[in-house]
């Protein structure tokens, strides 16, 4: 059968904004990514797979590098893949180097996330970085989001802000980190902070345990264009790269005494770096979404 000439479905204008921005970047050397002043990718080492994660789901469609540091997962129309932190956490620092697969990926969804939807099913909390696959001559998305006691499983109060990055994330590997701690969230892309997420409003942050999860699963619903495009698996199969896993922070089981990554506010320097990211590189913002029924956020 043929494929469909992918050449046809125009641009939106989401793509053009992005494209002019990529455009104003080669032409504005001084609008390039700037420095954040702070790398907490380096203050922790990566680590091997077994000392952190186990495989969660789809086995077969995994494969660990040898020197068990990096890895490869896929899906099918059989199946998708998915990993876990062995341990839970009460805050602390998570990220992965990630690389995800070009060409037609509509509706394929490579996450890497904090969870305890096990724990609490219905009432779970949730911390996600998402890169949600497309159609040929249209960038990725990163999807950053936030749920608070099962506001993700029925009212649907997602808090999203989206990305349309400053990079081709298929072209090679970049760090996606969550920094978790009891007063913040921060959302960082190659140790520059895309998103904030701070503690204002009593019940709209997560508090209890998470474990640290990654998965590469078909979400043709709504993960491209509202679901407009969906999952062809006459491209299969789909490829994401995990490796330069990290996790640091205080585990459950900790004791009290241990300290939260970073718990103090972000740097000047960052700041910078995160405004930079935004005007550049955002896309939707959920506080700016006047559909939306903000009597759900009343941390807007």
């Amino acid at each position: 059968m043929a494929r469909p000439d992918h050449s046809l479905i125009p641009r939106s204008a989401a793509l053009l904004a992005a494209t002019c921005t990529h455009l104003l970047l080669l032409l504005h050397p001084s609008e390039a990514q700037p420095s954040p002043g702070y790398y907490p990718s380096k203050t922790f080492r990566s680590l091997f797979f077994s000392e952190g994660y186990s495989t969660l789901w789809g086995s077969q469609h995994q494969t660990l590098s040898q020197d068990q540091k990096s890895l490869t997962l896929w899906m099918d129309s059989s199946s998708g893949s998915g990993f876990k932190s062995t341990r839970s956490y009460r805050n602390g620092y998570f990220g992965a180097s990630i690389r995800v697969q070009p060409g037609y990926t509509a509706g394929v969804n490579t996450a890497f996330y904090l969870s305890n939807t096990e724990q609490y099913p219905g009432q779970h909390d949730e911390i996600d970085m998402e890169l949600l696959g497309t159609v040929p001559g249209e960038p990725y998305t990163l999807q950053t989001n936030v749920y608070v006691r099962g506001s993700g499983d029925g009212n649907i109060v997602g808090r999203e802000m989206r990305f349309h990055l400053w990079f081709d994330p298929t072209a090679d590997f970049h760090h996606y980190a969550i920094l978790w701690n009891p007063d913040q969230i921060l959302f960082l892309v190659d140790d520059v902070p895309i998103r904030r997420y701070e503690r204002k409003v009593e019940g709209t942050f997560p508090e209890r345990e998470m474990w640290a999860y990654a998965s590469i699963w078909d979400a043709s619903d709504w993960a491209t264009d509202g679901g407009r495009y969906r999952t062809d698996y006459r491209y299969q199969p789909f490829v994401s790269r995990f490796s330069d896993l990290k996790i640091g922070g205080c585990t459950t089981a900790s004791p009290p005494g241990c300290r939260p990554v970073l718990a103090a506010p972000l740097s000047p320097q960052q700041e910078a770096a995160m405004r930079w990211a935004q005007r550049n590189s955002m896309v939707y913002y959920y506080c700016q979404d006047y559909s939306r029924d903000h009597t759900f956020y009343p941390e807007c």
